[in-house]
């Protein structure tokens, strides 16, 4: 793992599950992990136990709906560490309901969230990485961003929205990689803000087969210690016995 050494990675989405599991892997190859997100008692315990382990990290309060908070991300990490090497965008929300319902609230901090916050980490990060001459985005969609479920449609929506940003941004650059990060179905936090009762249940049922974040965590890695002239586009992983 040579090509995660050193390192300067941001990830976002950092105080649980994928983005959690991402940082402590990450850092135990030898990457500098700033981590973000809005729960700092969370992203404290994290870096604290990966400083105990050996590794480096710091962490920083962010809202991904918020451009300026998340210039003030990239600016922290840049200025703890000289460089920002990988953002990766990983925040997300699902609160899943049938469209019927009219959760237009919901609607509305998915989009912010999950298509906003990507696009605010592309313009936060993007002019550092063209300063730099390289740099490495990986922004996190689903297996959403490929198939459509009922209660899910504006799930989706966004994901397949990550999907186009990440797949414009790759064709656009030359000299910066751009990774988009399809997981199935996995064993996390996603989905504990769903207000609809039944979906909740549909979820419980999905995740009856499920990967662990660390199994994305796997996949991350695999795409960071590529060489500098080695971009892997997409990262489709699912669980073997299940079609989600």
């Amino acid at each position: 793992m040579k090509h995660v050494q050193d390192k300067v990675i941001v990830i976002t989405g950092a105080s649980s599950g994928i983005g959690e599991a991402s940082a402590r892997l990450l850092a135990e190859h030898g990457a500098k992990v700033v981590l973000g997100a809005r729960r700092t008692d969370k992203l404290e315990q994290i870096a604290a136990d990966i400083r105990h382990h050996g590794g480096q990290a710091t962490y920083m309060a962010v809202d991904v709906a918020d451009l300026d908070a998340v210039k003030k991300l990239m600016s922290f990490a840049q200025q703890t560490f000289g460089r920002v090497d990988v953002i990766f965008n990983n925040a997300g929300i699902m609160p899943l309901s049938p469209m019927s319902e009219l959760k237009v609230e919901e609607w509305n901090r998915m989009i912010d969230i999950n298509i906003r916050g990507v696009l605010n980490g592309i313009a936060a990060g993007l002019p550092i990485m063209q300063a730099q001459g390289k740099g490495h985005f990986i922004n996190t969609a689903s297996i959403g961003a490929h198939v459509v479920v009922p209660t899910a449609a504006v799930y989706c929506a966004t994901k397949y929205a990550v999907w186009a940003i990440s797949e414009g941004l790759r064709q656009e650059s030359k000299d910066i990689r751009v990774t988009t990060l399809c997981p199935g179905v996995v064993e996390t936090e996603l989905g504990h803000d769903i207000t609809d009762e039944a979906t909740k249940g549909q979820l419980k049922e999905w995740r009856k087969a499920s990967l662990t974040p660390d199994a994305i965590a796997q996949a991350v890695l695999y795409a960071v210690s590529q060489p500098d002239s080695v971009d892997v586009n997409e990262l489709i992983v699912r669980p073997t016995v299940s079609a989600f």
